[in-house]
C-alpha cells in the first residue's frame, strides 16, 4: 500500500471482500500501513477498525454488516445498528453542541491516511 493514500483507495477494496482469510490479510497490510506513518500496532488496529465501520456506513446495509463481521469492527458512532435519519441528525447535533463524547478520535476519518 502506498504511503499516501486516499481513504476511498484505501477503504473500496475491503466493501467488496467476502472471505474471513481475505479480510484478515487486508486488515493485517492497512494495520502495517498506519504503523509506517509512525503508530503502535494498538493504535493502529483501532484507527483501522474505527475507519474500516465508518465507511462501510456509507454502503448498503447488507455490505456494512459483512464489513463489520468480517472486520470485527461497527460504526464509531452507531455501533452495528442502523439509526434513522432522525436519530443520526440527533446524535450529530449533540456532538456538534459538545454534549456528547464518543470515546473514539474522529479526525482519524477524516483526510487522508
Amino acid at each position: 500500500m502506498k504511503k499516501n493514500i486516499t481513504i476511498g483507495e484505501k477503504y473500496r477494496p475491503a466493501m467488496e471482500i467476502t472471505d474471513q482469510v481475505e479480510a484478515d490479510a487486508y486488515f493485517e497490510m492497512c494495520v502495517e500501513h498506519t504503523m509506517r506513518l509512525g503508530k503502535s500496532r494498538q493504535e493502529a488496529e483501532e484507527i483501522e477498525r474505527v475507519n474500516l465501520g465508518y465507511y462501510a456506513d456509507y454502503y448498503d446495509h447488507g455490505i456494512m454488516a459483512r464489513v463489520n463481521r468480517l472486520f470485527h469492527t461497527e460504526h464509531p458512532l452507531f455501533g452495528k445498528t442502523i439509526p434513522t435519519a432522525k436519530e443520526a441528525f440527533e446524535i450529530g447535533l449533540k456532538l456538534a453542541e459538545g454534549g456528547g463524547d464518543t470515546g473514539v478520535q474522529l479526525s482519524a476519518m477524516s483526510g487522508k491516511i
